[in-house]
Formats: C-alpha cells, sequence, structure tokens
C-alpha cells in the first residue's frame, strides 16, 4: 500500500453465474483529494467495479484497500459507515419529502419519540454552508430543478462523512452554466480533502476537472494516466480500441416538400396536479430535417413527446402525421401504423422486454411482417439473420443474440432500442435521448444513422440533454422553458452553447414575433 492513495481496487474479478466476466483482474488507485476519471465504453466493466466497491456487489476475487486498511464491504451501508458516497445518474430522492427530510433519512435527530425538526434544518444548513451550497432545508424536492436535486444528493453523501464521493455521469442533464457551478463545487469539495470518481463519456470535461484517469475496455485496465500527457483522441482510442471520429460530417438538410410530416398544433397538457406544463405548442418537421428540442429537464419536453408518440392522450390541440390527425385513443399503435418510430428516454419502461432476448426485442416492431413469415410460422432464420446483422452494426456487446436483455449494460440496452427503431424506414423517428449512457464509439456512430435516415427523407426529432448532440445533429433547434417553445433556430449553427444555455434557464428568451418570424 502506498500512503498517498486514499483506494486501492486490487486484481478485481467478478464472473457472474451465468458465466460473463464482467471484471478481469482490474487495478484502481485514487489519490487523496482529486477528481480521478473513470472512463471506458459501455459495457466496459465501470458499473460493475464502482457496485463492487460500493458494496452492492461481492468480487469473485481480488481485495480492496480502503486508506491501507483491508476491506470487505458486504452492503452500501458498511460502504456508507466507512466514508464512501455514491450520487446515481438516476436520483435516489422521494419528491414528496423536503430536502432537511431527504438529507437526514435514516438519521434523523429525535427529541423525545419524536423527530426533532430545528436539529434537522440546522444539521442541514450546517452542512451546505460549509460546502457553500444553496439550498433551502424546507423546499419539496419536487419543486427543485435537476441541478438543485444533483446538490441534494451531494449533501445526502457529505453529511454522512463521505471522504470518497463516486459521480456517475453528474453532467448528463445539466446545461453549460450549471455545468460550470458544478464544477467549481467538486474543486471546492476537492480542496477540502475529498476524493471523487467522476465517470462520464464527455472527454472535454474529463479533461477540464479531472487530473488523473483509468481507462477500463472489455472488463480490463487499459492503464492510468496524467490526463495533463494526454490528447483527447488518444482516450477515446484507448477507450474503443480504435481512431474515433467524434465530429459527423453532413451536407445541409435539403426539405423534400413543402408540407410538413409532423405538425404539432396548439399543444396544451395539464398535469395531475392541475398545472399547465405544455403551453400552446406548435411547430413542423419537415422531410429529411432533424429538429431539435432544448430545454432543462421539468420543462414540458417530456409531456410534449409524450403526446407526439401516443403515451399520453389527455391534451388539447391537434397532432398531424403526414396529413392525418393521429387519435388521441390507441395512440402508440396508430402512429407506428402512420409511420412513425420511437425511442424512448425511459428504455426500461418503454423500450425493452427485460426478459426476452435481445433478437426477441429487435423483431418486436417487425415479426409479423410476411418476410419474417414462412407458411403461417415465424421465419426464424431470417429473423436470426437480421438480428445478429444488427448486433454487429451497432456494436452490441454480447454473446449472442438470443441472450436475455436484462443481462445486458444499461448502454447496450440503449443500443438494441436504437438497432430496432433506425433499422427500417420510417416517415418520421423520434429520437428521446437517444444516446444516453452511450459510450463515444456508439453514439458516433448513432449520430451517423440519424444523419443517414434525415437524407432518405425521415423527418426526425431529436431531444437530448447533451448540448452537443444537439448542436451537431440538428438542423434546427427550439428551446423550451415552462412548457413553451421560447427560442427557435432555423440554422442550430449559429447558436453557441453558452447562448443555448441562457434559453434554456429562461435567462433569455425571443418575443413572440420574432418567433413567428423564424418558425414561418
Amino acid at each position: 500500500m502506498t500512503e498517498q492513495y486514499i483506494l486501492e481496487m486490487q486484481d478485481i474479478t467478478k464472473v457472474y453465474p451465468n458465466g460473463v466476466m464482467a471484471n478481469k483482474a482490474v487495478n484502481l488507485a485514487l489519490q487523496y483529494g482529486e477528481i480521478h476519471a473513470l472512463m471506458g465504453e459501455n459495457g466496459a466493466g465501470k458499473s460493475t467495479l464502482m457496485k463492487i466497491l460500493f458494496g452492492s456487489e461481492a468480487p469473485t476475487s481480488g481485495r480492496i484497500l480502503w486508506d491501507g486498511q483491508l476491506v470487505n464491504f458486504k452492503n452500501p451501508l458498511e460502504a456508507i459507515k466507512q466514508g464512501i458516497g455514491m450520487v446515481h445518474q438516476h436520483f435516489m430522492l422521494d419528491d414528496d419529502l423536503t430536502v432537511t427530510e431527504n438529507i437526514i433519512l435514516g438519521m434523523e435527530p429525535t427529541k423525545g419519540l419524536a423527530i426533532n425538526q430545528s436539529k434537522a434544518r440546522q444539521m442541514v444548513q450546517e452542512v451546505a454552508d460549509k460546502y457553500h451550497f444553496k439550498v433551502r432545508p424546507d423546499q419539496r424536492v419536487a419543486d427543485l430543478n435537476v441541478a438543485q436535486k444533483q446538490k441534494v444528493e451531494l449533501l445526502k453523501a457529505l453529511i454522512r462523512g463521505a471522504k470518497l464521493l463516486i459521480l456517475d455521469e453528474p453532467t448528463a442533464v445539466l446545461t453549460p452554466q450549471e455545468t460550470d457551478e458544478l464544477f467549481v463545487q467538486l474543486k471546492m469539495l476537492r480542496d477540502h480533502g475529498h476524493t471523487i470518481v467522476f465517470i462520464s463519456h464527455k472527454l472535454n470535461e474529463v479533461k477540464a476537472i479531472c487530473s488523473r484517469a483509468t481507462v477500463m475496455r472489455a472488463g480490463q485496465t487499459v492503464g492510468a494516466y496524467d490526463l495533463k500527457d494526454v490528447e483527447l483522441k488518444d482516450l477515446s482510442r484507448m477507450m474503443v480500441g480504435r481512431e474515433v471520429i467524434s465530429q459527423i460530417t453532413k451536407k445541409p438538410a435539403q426539405k423534400k416538400e413543402a408540407t410538413p410530416v409532423l405538425r404539432v398544433e396548439d399543444l396544451h397538457v395539464v398535469d395531475d396536479d392541475f398545472n399547465e406544463v405544455v403551453k400552446g405548442v406548435t411547430f413542423n418537421v419537415y422531410p429529411g430535417q432533424i429538429v431539435g428540442v432544448a430545454g432543462v429537464a421539468g420543462n414540458g419536453q417530456r409531456e410534449l413527446i409524450d403526446c407526439v408518440t401516443g403515451l399520453q392522450s389527455h391534451y388539447q390541440g391537434n397532432i398531424y402525421l403526414q396529413g392525418q390527425m393521429c387519435p388521441q385513443k390507441n395512440g402508440v399503435k396508430a402512429r407506428r401504423l402512420m409511420g412513425m418510430n420511437h425511442i424512448p428516454e425511459d428504455r426500461f419502461k418503454y423500450g425493452v422486454m427485460a426478459d426476452a432476448s435481445i433478437e426477441e426485442n429487435m423483431m418486436a416492431n417487425r415479426f409479423d411482417r410476411p418476410e419474417f413469415q414462412n407458411k403461417g410460422l415465424l421465419n426464424q432464420a431470417k429473423m436470426n439473420q437480421l438480428s445478429q446483422q444488427l448486433v454487429k452494426e451497432y456494436q452490441i456487446k454480447t454473446d449472442s443474440e438470443q441472450t436475455p436483455v436484462r443481462m445486458l449494460s444499461g448502454g447496450n440496452m440503449q443500443k438494441v432500442v436504437a438497432a430496432r427503431e433506425m433499422s427500417e424506414a420510417s416517415a418520421c423517428l423520434i429520437a428521446d435521448q437517444p444516446t444516453r449512457g452511450i459510450d463515444v464509439g456508439a453514439a458516433s456512430f448513432i449520430h451517423e444513422q440519424l444523419v443517414a435516415m434525415r437524407d432518405q427523407g425521415t423527418a426526425v426529432v431529436l431531444v437530448s440533454a447533451d448540448i452537443n448532440e444537439l448542436l451537431t445533429v440538428s438542423d434546427c433547434l427550439m428551446v423550451m422553458f415552462e412548457g413553451q417553445i421560447v427560442a427557435y433556430f432555423a440554422d442550430s449553427s449559429t447558436v453557441t452553447e453558452e447562448e443555448l444555455g441562457l434559453y434554456m434557464l429562461g435567462l433569455k428568451q425571443m418575443s413572440s414575433s420574432e418567433l413567428e418570424e423564424v418558425m414561418r
């Protein structure tokens, strides 16, 4: 054990009962007071390694040294007691509780038989003041934006004495301004002596915030590197084992005809609490055009896309697909029959059948077509052939297309959904967070496929929390804030990340006449 390391994971191997080896002799060493990047493609073994560190999984072999002592965490509670905290990409908060109630859950101070509310608020305020986190202890978590919820998660870990913080894709849903603020806070935590594991696919952010990086590929450690000595292209190559071109080349969009494939007309949506969350949204998407939708989570994009795809049937206004009004009942099936494909944001809920195989998931939208039928039976050979082809094209890490989808990493599940929805011609594709959690190589491939579909005449709606993705892939771009379109750019190359962030945060807004002119 070298004294400079707070943590060493040595020769960690994890083999699951089905024979899948997720980690093979992996090594990770973290110095005191550093921000350390953990990088690798989906399926590289990062999540498994962190689960082992956090006590959620047991290693098959290898050892963990924590502060010089050999440890074996049997569950997350043991890891937390030792000073390890984890902020998951999908926050583990109860929206119905206040900031204070979420932070002190499980460690509530008492006064007699009741919770000492004033003491609890004081505890939260003290830790928030120490790290310069601006929070309101009595505010309900449901009323917070994404960046504020992330602060609550960090405070939950810090109040429990976390010396090491694991951050899983912490900037995935933040604007540039919110990312800058987070980085200031992370550097402050580092200066207070905390060690941070920063898991991200955004190479420029890794270079900006981290001093060192450990790169994994195919379940093994490629190496640990001082980032001041490594170029971004070298990191990409180490992650995927080949040169990656991160910028796509695309010709200007050529609208195939003047009639929109998708028209949303004066759409209004009210949520379960009778709040209007979409307020009179109108826009068109034409053949051979990619329209990007930007916005901080919770500003109506979710409800808008649910209505467009038929997942939500309670709305006012009209939605037209290829000139026909979309029915509100049986909406999903009707829209598919009318020519709409959909990559949903929530792949677990709407994108996959977890217990079905990769092949069954890929064929779910086409198995009943004549080319996959043989005298009333399924043509298994053709289904096998297509699924094998898609597994290869979309770089899905699996030993067989018959593997149950639940055995895949989240990113590889996303590739299965993308492969199914993008591998057939469609009039309109709704791509909602299509590369979330996807490694740089696969994301580049999906971007190319989106542009290829556009060039074939498909109308594409791209919803993404990744501003760079929106600016790179979209032809035109609209921004939503508090349920309304507040900006529209007919040419997405005319707006910068910083300016887009201002519109997303509601700090800047186009007038009604400006919007009418630019969207005409």
